[in-house]
Parts: C-alpha cells; structure tokens; sequence
C-alpha cells in the first residue's frame, strides 16, 4: 500500500513527521550541554533572536552506568512493590463498584503481589544469569555545536566570543 500527499502540501518533511537535519552555520562549540545553553541564555538576554539557533550533540554515545548487582530478593522484591502498587489501584476501584473496601483492596493487593512476582522471576529464571545487575542507560554528547541561520550567524558568532569567561571553556 503506497501513499500519496494530496493537496497543496505533504512534501516537507516537517509536516510528515520526519526528522531532518539541522541547518546552520556552526557559532560555538562546548563540551558541556549546560555550556551551550549557557551561551544561548546570554544571547537571549542581549536580544538576539534564538528561534533562529539550534543546539547539535555531536559525536554521541550510549553510556550505561551499572548501579547494583541483581540478585532473587532484589528481583522478587521488586516485582513485589511494583505488583502491590497495581494490585492497590485495582483494589480501588473493586471497592468503588462494590462498597467492600477493606476486602477489595486486600484481594486486590494480593493478587498484585503474586502476579508481579511472577513477572519478574520468570523473566530473570530464563535469562540463566546472564545479566545478573542493574544499571542505567543515557545518551551523551561529545560535545554541544550551537548552529545559525547564515544570515545572523557572524552576529552570533562575535556575541560569544565576546563573552567567553561567562559562558565557560567552548572548544577550539
């Protein structure tokens, strides 16, 4: 099944929905995401006009940070706290519809706590200890490119240069 943009518009990308590349003349560049932000917040402050500016992360990476080892009683535990709280929630709303209040959300914590232990455990019983920790995962930039519309790019480009020691250390 194909498709067809009907009517005056439907080709540009940004009423698609897709994503395109950013356009612009590179102004600064920094090693820190706050930095650049930094540098934007001062250009706003002297009046520039920051719809026309963007902010690139270059060179980005996927950074996962272990926070534990994973062991049964974090599992269980886990699947435990997460199935209370949904069996809490239906608990509520049985003693809504039925006026049993105490016996609704009993049942209801029970259950959640079964079927989340379960849940859990199946999942980490068949992975055989093949990931036994937990961790976090994050995208990061190696660096903040702030990007500019041509025609007010040199403007931009002098505003930071100018006030450098404020914005931080950019890269060279």
């Amino acid at each position: 099944m194909s498709m067809q943009a009907t009517g005056s518009g439907g080709n540009n990308r940004a009423e698609l929905g897709l994503k395109k590349r950013p356009e612009g003349w590179p102004v600064g560049s920094f090693q820190t995401y706050e930095e650049a932000q930094r540098a934007v917040d001062m250009l706003s402050d002297n009046e520039f006009p920051v719809a026309e500016l963007t902010i690139v992360g270059v060179d980005l990476m996927e950074v996962e940070t272990v926070t534990g080892r994973l062991t049964w009683g974090r599992v269980l535990a886990g699947g435990a706290a997460s199935g209370a709280w949904l069996g809490l929630f239906f608990g509520l709303v049985m003693g809504l519809v039925s006026n049993l209040w105490f016996s609704s959300l009993l049942t209801g914590l029970v259950m959640g706590v079964v079927f989340g232990v379960v849940l859990a455990a199946v999942p980490y019983w068949a992975s055989r200890g093949k990931r036994d920790f937990t961790s976090a995962t994050q995208i990061v930039a190696g660096r903040y490119d702030i990007l500019c519309r041509p025609d007010r790019a040199r403007e931009a480009r002098d505003m930071i240069a100018r006030n450098m020691g404020e914005l931080g250390h950019p890269r060279q």
